[in-house]
């Protein structure tokens, strides 16, 4: 996927996405916050204001559009940057992980991976800020917030392969 960016004096940045086809999503981000999205249908044509987005309201828009509120497709986990290296990740909990049936104390996730468990999402309901005592249950999407590596440690354990 291309996407350029170029600065705008004074305005802010503008970012061109190649959607393919000659087509093109611009979006122009304001030092305000305010972004404007324009769709180029060729690389002759002008581009055609979409709509005009709050900074708020683009956050919202853009966690939807990441997946962190729906996967359309069947996903082990879901991952968000907050930072450099740390990472807030969603993962779901197949029948056959070793993690089933233990509380997060039994399974000494924190002390094995390196992982902090922030919530838990049981069907229709959302544990969080979880205690030590919280059982793991097949289906539930465990939500850890962690380094990298510590990450990849926890699936490895989610897995049965830590």
């Amino acid at each position: 996927m291309d996407v350029t960016e170029t600065d705008l004096p004074g305005v802010g940045k503008k970012h061109e996405v190649n959607l393919g086809g000659g087509q093109q999503l611009v979006v122009v981000t304001h030092n305000t916050g305010t972004r404007e999205l324009y769709l180029k249908e060729d690389e002759d044509a002008d581009s055609e204001k979409l709509l005009e987005l709050s900074d708020r309201m683009a956050r919202m828009v853009g966690t939807i559009l990441e997946g962190a509120y729906f996967q359309p497709v069947e996903s082990s986990h879901v991952e968000t940057m907050l930072s450099e290296g740390t990472l807030l990740e969603w993962y779901a909990v197949k029948s056959g992980s070793p993690l089933v049936g233990e509380t997060l104390a039994g399974a000494n996730v924190g002390q094995r991976t390196g992982v902090t468990v922030v919530a838990i999402q049981r069907d229709d309901d959302v544990i969080s800020g979880p205690t030590s005592t919280v059982e793991i249950e097949a289906g539930d999407t465990v939500v850890v917030i962690g380094e990298r590596d510590n990450c990849e440690s926890f699936e490895k354990l989610l897995a049965g392969n830590l």
